[in-house]
């Protein structure tokens, strides 16, 4: 199997929310891409590539249980984006190819998406409750 067709070991539980479980699948196709990268660099922009995976799985954790989520969510997007921005400079340098960026990319876009979404319906309420 390519390495770009990657799909989870395990099945979701039903009770997990349907963002974890994306970030969950990001983190093990991220990886086994990371273990492409150059010994030199495992330590430094992989080590920090694998950091924000962790946190992000982390806010999404926190923003969950929370009542009051709104920094969360701006905090996960946030490190959403630094993630992303991670990924596109590991490709740049030549340590990923392309085609584990791509799907990669397409990975995170999703998640992306979903953050959107999700803050998106924490805002709105307000304004449809004056109806």
């Amino acid at each position: 199997m390519s390495r770009a067709g990657f799909q989870p070991r395990r099945e979701p539980k039903t009770s997990d929310l349907l963002i974890r479980q994306k970030v969950e699948a990001m983190i093990e196709y991220g990886h086994c891409a990371l273990r492409q990268f150059p010994k030199s660099e495992r330590h430094v922009l992989s080590a920090e590539i694998r950091g924000s995976m962790w946190a992000l799985l982390r806010l999404v954790i926190v923003c969950n249980k929370r009542h009051h989520k709104k920094t969360t969510l701006q905090e996960l997007d946030a490190e959403l984006d630094l993630l992303r921005a991670q990924v596109r400079l590991a490709q740049q340098l030549g340590w990923l190819d392309f085609r584990k960026y791509e799907h990669w990319a397409t990975l995170l876009d999703e998640i992306g998406r979903m953050i959107g979404g999700w803050i998106k319906s924490m805002t709105e309420p307000a304004a449809g409750d004056a109806r």
